[in-house]
């Protein structure tokens, strides 16, 4: 499956690879909190960034409850975002901070491709095998945004 996240003025938007809209993730008025909403505008999770700026943990919020913590281990050698939850293990592995592979519980599932558009914004393209897709898995990009997307934008 392949489908790209890409800014559209205060929010993100996510397509398949045929452009068909699959769900938006709007930022919060206050804070840091964006809304994962699918076609229909139902709120689906929350990611929640917290810790600080050399450190920052994410958490996606399901019903209320810490569904996944993200948590970034390196933002310069080796950049690395692990996360758990709900008895799974990911793990956003980069050399460059624009490449990531999605590690799953130890075994690669996909990846994730950060690219500057023309007006130099960053989009995500991510290539992930169908059965280890869920809905959660764009605000992954987001993660990467708000980690990385400075420094992306700076090179």
């Amino acid at each position: 499956m392949e489908i790209k996240v890409l800014p559209k003025g205060n929010k993100f938007i996510v397509q398949d690879n045929k452009d068909r809209l699959l769900y938006s993730i709007k930022k919060k008025a206050f804070g840091s909190k964006y809304n994962l909403l699918d076609a229909s505008d139902y709120n689906l999770y929350t990611l929640v960034q917290g810790g600080n700026d050399r450190k920052p943990v994410f958490r996606i919020i399901l019903n209320d409850d810490v569904f996944m913590t993200l948590t970034c281990k390196s933002l310069f050698l080796d950049p690395t975002i692990e996360g758990g939850g709900s008895g799974m293990k990911f793990s956003l592995e980069s050399k460059d901070r624009k490449e990531f592979k999605l590690i799953k519980d130890g075994k690669e599932v996909g990846s994730i491709k950060t690219v500057m558009t023309l007006n130099g914004e960053l989009q995500y393209e991510i290539a992930i095998d169908n059965v280890a897709f869920d809905d959660y898995i764009p605000l992954f990009a987001i993660a990467i945004d708000r980690a990385f997307g400075d420094m992306n934008k700076n090179k």
